[in-house]
């Protein structure tokens, strides 16, 4: 099937930010590493907000989602994008309480986890679907993103990043003229990776030498599908893992570095599934997108999925 027809709507909430040298003896990072994280990762403050909830933190997105006002009625579809499982049995979850304070409790609601951190592209993708299949054509989808770093383990990826706790919420439409247009969407599993939520030294090796190569080929399907070539690109969005890593992933495709939206990297850390969409509104604000400019999000979830998703602003 070829790419379903959908626009998209973006806002995002970014809590405080907090010196990554803060959370230094709760990551378990050495002195060494520290600076590592620093200075090569280009990992300074993390966005955090330790008294605030998770319904919470996805509520001040969607409260700056001004395409949703007054269309309530119309959101057939809420989708919470999580890269992990719900860790509250249902109906326990943050789901509830959103969907009562958005006035959105007439809608379908449910949590995609299956992509890890990747989750938010395929529930834009699944949004599109559903609406596709929808027989009223003024159906609306909505995607929530971003997740609190609760545990030791949730708070980052070893060597990689720090967790953040932006979110972020995107409005999903099958209405041609909305205001970003999806043009393309690849995923692909390596369900190799998926034994352990940690992996040890020889997986990690082995997803570090997949890395920019997974990634190469996600975006070039995506683009193949979207009819378009990397040149054409004005921007990429990418996940906020960390600097380093996408001056290796431009490298492998011939990308020059100035065209990824990096700004948000030394100030977020990695915000879950939230990553992309929190850099597509900040980009927008900032100019670095024109109407008609087409640009590529992505992301790579731990298990491991690499998915990137085109569109058109």
């Amino acid at each position: 099937m070829g790419v379903i027809p959908l626009t998209v709507a973006v806002s995002s909430s970014l809590p405080d930010t907090i010196p990554i040298a803060r959370f230094q003896r709760e990551l378990g990072l050495t002195d060494v590493q520290l600076r590592r994280y620093q200075r090569f990762y280009g990992l300074s403050e993390v966005c955090r907000a330790p008294e605030a909830t998770e319904t919470e933190l996805l509520l001040r997105a969607a409260a700056k989602l001004v395409e949703l006002r007054g269309q309530e009625q119309r959101v057939k579809y809420v989708l919470q994008a999580r890269t992990m499982a719900s860790p509250l049995p249902y109906p326990m979850t943050s789901l509830g309480p959103l969907l009562a304070e958005l006035g959105l409790e007439h809608a379908t609601a449910f949590v995609v986890a299956h992509h890890a951190c990747a989750s938010g592209l395929l529930a834009v993708d699944m949004a599109g679907t559903l609406l596709a299949a929808d027989p009223d054509p003024d159906a609306l989808a909505l995607v929530l993103t971003g997740e609190k770093a609760r545990t030791g383990k949730t708070q980052s990826i070893p060597d990689v990043t720090v967790m953040g706790e932006g979110t972020a919420a995107v409005l999903v439409s099958a209405d041609r003229t909305g205001r970003d247009r999806m043009l393309g969407y690849a995923a692909r599993t390596h369900p190799r990776f998926g034994a352990d939520f940690i992996m040890g030294d020889a997986a990690a090796k082995d997803f570090q030498d997949l890395y920019g190569p997974g990634l190469t080929e996600v975006i070039g399907a995506a683009l193949d599908e979207a009819g378009c070539t990397l040149g054409e690109l004005a921007l990429v969005l990418p996940h906020n893992v960390n600097r380093l890593s996408w001056i290796g992933v431009c490298k492998e495709l011939g990308l020059p570095p100035e065209r990824v939206f990096l700004d948000l990297v030394p100030h977020t850390g990695h915000c879950f599934c939230a990553d992309p969409f929190i850099n597509l509104q900040h980009a927008s604000e900032l100019g670095r997108l024109r109407p008609g400019d087409r640009y590529l999000m992505t992301s790579v979830g731990l298990g491991a999925t690499f998915a990137a998703m085109v569109l058109e602003h």
